[in-house]
Order: C-alpha cells, then sequence, then structure tokens
C-alpha cells in the first residue's frame, strides 16, 4: 500500500466527488444495480468499484445455466420450505431470467432454450418414479409463472440420441436453457457505460463507515472515498463487508474439455439432485459441481480446484 500513490487533485475532483451511490462489485448483480439506478435517476453520479481487473467473482466463473428448477431440486425445497415459499423462488428466477432477456438481447447473451434435462442412472428408478408421479403437479404450478403448458416431460427416448450410457430415464424442462455469461458480461459493461455508469476497476472495499452525511469507504489503495449511498453486490463475499448478515459462500468447481468431435450431448444436463451438472459449449464439454462430496470445504470464498472434487 505504501507504494501506492495518493489520488491527485485531477482523480479525486473526476472521479471520486459528488457520489450518489457506490455500488460495490461489477457482476451480474451490480451492473444490473448500477443500470437501474441510472434509469431511475438519470442525474445521479453512480460509481461501481471492481476489485478485480475482469469481474472478478461468480459472474464470469459458472456454468451459463439459464435454469429454475429441476424436479428433484423442487422437491427437495418443498420438503425444506413450502409450497409458497418455494414457488416465490422459482418466480423470481423466472422473472430475473426475462428482465436479463430484455435488457441485454438473446443474441448478446447467446442465449439458446434447449431444455434442462434431468438425468436417472438405472439405480435411481424409484426416484424417477417419483418424480414422474409428480409431474402433473409442478407442470400446473410452473405454468402460472412461466405461461408454458407441460414444462416438465418425460424423454428417456433421447438417450441414445445424446450418446449417454447408463442412463436410464430423463426429465426435460423445456423452459430451461443456456446462456454465454462471458458475451453476457461484455454486454451488461457496455450498458452500464452508455449510461453514464462509471466502473472502477482494481479498487477493492476494504472497511466502511455510515454517518450523518453518508458513507465513508477505505479502499484497498488507503483511499477514503465518500459517497451518499453504498450497495453491497458481492455475493458469495458479502460477509468480509457484513460480517453479521449470516451468508455462506459457496464455491462449485468446473472443467471444460477439447473440442470433442461429433459430440451428441448438446444442451444443459444435471443428475443427483443438481449437484452434478455438465452442458456444451460449441463441440466441448463443460462439467461441474460435485460439493456436497466436501460441503465444508468448499464453503468458502477461495478460487481453487481440490483433487478430490476434479478426480470424481
Amino acid at each position: 500500500m505504501t507504494n501506492i500513490p495518493q489520488l491527485s487533485f485531477w482523480e479525486r475532483e473526476s472521479f471520486f466527488q459528488n457520489i450518489d451511490v457506490v455500488v460495490v462489485g461489477s457482476g451480474i448483480v451490480g451492473l444490473n444495480a448500477a443500470i437501474r439506478l441510472k434509469e431511475l435517476q438519470p442525474k445521479w453520479k453512480v460509481v461501481v468499484l471492481e476489485r478485480g481487473t475482469l469481474p472478478s467473482g461468480a459472474s464470469t466463473r459458472n456454468a451459463g445455466f439459464a435454469c429454475f428448477g429441476s424436479l428433484t431440486e423442487l422437491l427437495d425445497d418443498l420438503e425444506q420450505s413450502n409450497a409458497a415459499d418455494t414457488f416465490e423462488i422459482v418466480e423470481k428466477r423466472w422473472r430475473g431470467l426475462q428482465k436479463l432477456r430484455t435488457r441485454v438481447g438473446d443474441k448478446n447473451l447467446e442465449y439458446w432454450e434447449c431444455g434442462g434435462f434431468e438425468l436417472f442412472r438405472e439405480n435411481e428408478a424409484e426416484t424417477y418414479r417419483f418424480c414422474e408421479s409428480k409431474m402433473d403437479y409442478f407442470n400446473h404450478e410452473i405454468e402460472q409463472i412461466t405461461g408454458q403448458k407441460n414444462c416438465y416431460q418425460s424423454e428417456s427416448h433421447r438417450i441414445k440420441d445424446f450418446g449417454f450410457e447408463g442412463i436410464a430415464y430423463i426429465i426435460n424442462n423445456r423452459a430451461e436453457g443456456q446462456i454465454h455469461t462471458g458475451k453476457m458480461m461484455v454486454s451488461l459493461l457496455a450498458i452500464a457505460k452508455a449510461k453514464g455508469v462509471f466502473i472502477l476497476n482494481g479498487i477493492g472495499v476494504e472497511a466502511w463507515e455510515e454517518g450523518a452525511n453518508g458513507v465513508r469507504i477505505q479502499s484497498s489503495q488507503g483511499w477514503e472515498i465518500a459517497t451518499n449511498k453504498m450497495l453491497i453486490a458481492t455475493n458469495g463475499f458479502t460477509k468480509k463487508l457484513l460480517p453479521n448478515l449470516d451468508i455462506q459462500p459457496a464455491r462449485n468447481q468446473v472443467l471444460i474439455t477439447k473440442p470433442i468431435q461429433n459430440l451428441q450431448a448438446k444442451g444443459t444436463f444435471h443428475y443427483d439432485q443438481g449437484y452434478y451438472y455438465f452442458r456444451n459449449v460449441g463441440n466441448r464439454l463443460l462439467l461441474g459441481g460435485g460439493r456436497n462430496l466436501d460441503p465444508q470445504g468448499e464453503t468458502t470464498d477461495a478460487f481453487g480446484f481440490t483433487d478430490l472434487i476434479q478426480k470424481e
């Protein structure tokens, strides 16, 4: 920190004076929030602080699934909660996806409504049958949210089309799909800049204090930044800035293959209640998940891989 120069008069005057809102984090939540703030209050000075050179969290380090709930996931949610809360979350996921598509555009997202295929292995026949018995119920509830009839369908006849072995059953959520999250973030950055949002990279927030005249932020450079309001949009890293909140990070590890000639498995796929998932990216496969193998170890905001999960 001693090697970082203090702000010059010109820098402070141009970038850090009269800030209405500082948004911490330039991921999908932070950028959407900043864009919406400028739409609501065009004259406000909105500054996004991002600690990384690029958006450094989950927004550009994920699988790119446009999903809102497989049957096993929703059945598990119903066991942990109630129907009203479960489908309220589903509706928020669905509406969020539609807002994203409207803001960024399907072409810029590379959005493909290819379906979300839940796979059941030969020893999971009982689980599949139970899901099948609940399909009419979930189709009715999901139709109220999406407007689409019969979202969930049994499509086990497609197993050979995908080239799978060891898979006995498939249930497809026809309203799910995939996106290119890198291109999504490029588009959101461009939209934010076009609306006059200041996006400053390489500035981490170390501490903050709220007072009568607003919020004072201590940056990783040792700079003090004053703003009227602050919005924290750092997802799994939030506990560092709001230690009293009951928020736990959840790391997921992913791999991507080299190009595979004549790849048959094209779409988004998951199994074991969504703990494992994979999709095609062109003619490559992206594979991820396995955090259930080490829940304690994967409850971390550290980047990295582990042999246990990578080998699995």
